[in-house]
């Protein structure tokens, strides 16, 4: 998967969301109190955050916050885009700072972790403007486990989740993928389309959503996603 392609594609359809029109005090219902202009700040924050990880090897950078008129807003934004896409341009194997040592601590785990990232906030952005688009299935389901190889586990060890009591298994009904999270054999599968799963997981969709089935110990199985297995 060429996560740095997949990044410029989504940096770009995030900035086309920051018009001249644009409401910046549109809520951004799955992001806590955020409006519209804290979702941008935050993505250009992050982008100019992983731009310091890369070259100067640390994790606390801190910016000012990005200008409130809709148009700076946008050439701001574009030029944190155009630096992080020009410092992940370089060899994936290249040192950089990472939040975490459970993953190779180089370019090539921002390659991954920003397209990610820009993905959700990308549908996060749309949701807040009413046009919510599904994600990219391959994405999706890359995204899907990522959650499981990198968050789930980093929320325990951080103190914010428990650890699970039992094992369920996530399905994608469109791509016939699944994963399976938790000790001993499942007791519970949920499925659904791999772009739902994502948003689930990422705490965007609710697993009472109809788009969903349940199998086997319902009660479980939630108190697995429950966890929470995401920030």
């Amino acid at each position: 998967m060429d996560y740095l392609a997949i990044l410029r594609e989504k940096l770009t359809a995030f900035g086309e969301l920051v018009t001249a029109e644009v409401d910046l005090s549109a809520p951004v219902p799955h992001c806590g109190e955020w409006t519209f202009y804290d979702l941008v700040d935050h993505v250009g924050q992050g982008n100019l955050w992983v731009v310091t990880a890369v070259a100067e090897l640390r994790g606390n950078h801190q910016g000012d916050p990005a200008p409130k008129d809709p148009a700076e807003l946008r050439a701001w934004y574009d030029g944190t885009a155009d630096a992080l896409v020009t410092s992940l341009s370089a060899d994936p194997e290249t040192e950089a700072w990472t939040f975490t040592r459970s993953a190779p601590r180089t370019i090539g785990f921002w390659r991954r972790r920003r397209a990610q990232e820009t993905l959700m906030h990308l549908w996060d952005g749309q949701e807040a403007l009413g046009t919510p688009e599904p994600l990219d299935a391959a994405m999706a389901a890359d995204g899907v486990a990522e959650v499981f190889e990198l968050f789930a586990e980093r929320m325990i060890k951080r103190g914010l989740a428990t650890e699970p009591e039992a094992a369920m298994t996530v399905r994608a009904t469109d791509t016939g993928q699944s994963w399976t999270y938790g000790p001993g054999e499942p007791v519970a599968e949920l499925a659904g389309p791999v772009s739902d799963l994502l948003l689930l997981l990422w705490q965007r969709k609710a697993s009472s959503d109809p788009k969903f089935g349940w199998q086997g110990d319902r009660a479980a199985g939630e108190r697995v996603l429950a966890g929470p297995l995401t920030p």
